[in-house]
């Protein structure tokens, strides 16, 4: 049976795909479908552009609904989908498996820390984005965040504007829809690591300060919230993912529902727990993503460095080492007026890739 769209994913589970598609299925159980301008840079539709937008995007009727209502929100899940793919991509370029779903999308089908990853990451890239967009007013129903005694006027003027994360939060929730609870282990699984990214998201909000005054004097100072660089967010994700939980399921007999439990580990004086607000979990052990298969294209022809990564990238098989010539600029000097000067310098460069 399919799990309650509530628990399932935060509306983008999604990879990318060299073709430019997206996964926005809510389980792992849903075909990719055609996302057009991923990875692109894509202005606001107008009209009703964003209405077509929509109706591209693999959704619920009433997520479809919400979007069609909401102009700008295509475009935004659209960066949302880039932003998370790249994030991914950067957080595992030294790890076996390094983001690529190519041809092998049955890994969303399965219980890893991979896939625990991508919905986390998914949902993180979601919430920052629609934070973003509020505050660059590329959300007709959304602006600056609500900071105390500052006007959406004040804001603009003097370019404090705030990223929106309360209407972030609150539409996020809104568009996956009530909260109700699931017998489905791998539903349960997903929201739990769907709110590990938000939460992610949220413990980088700040406070910024600027003040206002003759000759930089603080005689009057705004302050505004802003999100950290979502890179900060991908490396928290990647922490909570290098000590995730492997669970399985108790039923809560108070509550009548099925919950999510840590086994205790060997040699622990302590029963099972159930897993922290802040703990990414997964239900399976992951492959060794070594070779080709369903869920990895395997590690031959990676780059590797040395020192730090060939050993466990390259499974044991060895790698190969190639120089090349690399040019760069160098002994660069300013001249007068106004600009850099720079010579062309060449260096050779050794490079390392594992053995098939």
């Amino acid at each position: 049976m399919r799990p309650a769209p509530a628990l399932a994913l935060a509306a983008l589970c999604l990879l990318a795909l060299p073709a430019a598609a997206a996964y926005f299925g809510l389980t792992g159980r849903e075909v990719l479908t055609p996302f057009p301008g991923l990875g692109t840079a894509v202005a606001p539709a107008q009209g009703g552009a964003h209405l077509k937008q929509c109706d591209m995007l693999k959704l619920s009727r009433r997520q479809k609904q919400l979007c069609r209502r909401e102009p700008g929100l295509a475009e935004t899940l659209q960066d949302a989908a880039h932003l998370s793919l790249l994030e991914c991509q950067f957080q595992f370029r030294h790890e076996r498996w390094n983001c690529s779903l190519e041809g092998r999308t049955g890994l969303l089908k399965r219980g890893f820390k991979e896939t625990a990853f991508l919905y986390a990451v998914s949902s993180a890239a979601l919430t920052h984005t629609l934070a973003r967009a509020c505050s660059a007013g590329r959300m007709e129903r959304c602006t600056c965040d609500d900071s105390p005694g500052l006007e959406s006027r004040q804001a603009w003027q003097w370019g404090v504007c705030g990223d929106n994360l309360k209407y972030s939060t609150k539409f996020l929730s809104n568009f996956l829809g009530p909260k109700k609870g699931s017998k489905d282990l791998r539903a349960r699984a997903d929201a739990h690591n769907t709110n590990v990214g938000i939460k992610a998201v949220k413990s980088g909000l700040r406070t910024t300060c600027k003040c206002h005054g003759v000759s930089g004097s603080c005689a009057v100072r705004t302050c505004w919230k802003q999100l950290s660089p979502f890179r900060e967010t991908g490396q928290v994700l990647k922490l909570r993912y290098d000590s995730a939980v492997k669970v399985s399921s108790a039923t809560n007999e108070a509550l009548g529902r099925l919950e999510l439990w840590a086994p205790a580990r060997l040699g622990s004086a302590t029963k099972g727990l159930a897993p922290r607000p802040g703990d990414l979990v997964y239900m399976e052990d992951s492959p060794s993503f070594c070779r080709p298969s369903k869920y990895s294209p395997g590690t031959a022809g990676r780059v590797c460095s040395r020192e730090a990564s060939c050993s466990s990238l390259c499974c044991g098989r060895g790698y190969d080492t190639q120089s090349r010539l690399v040019a760069f600029s160098c002994h660069c000097q300013v001249q007068w007026c106004c600009y850099v000067e720079c010579q062309q310098c060449v260096q050779e460069e050794l490079v390392y890739t594992c053995k098939h």
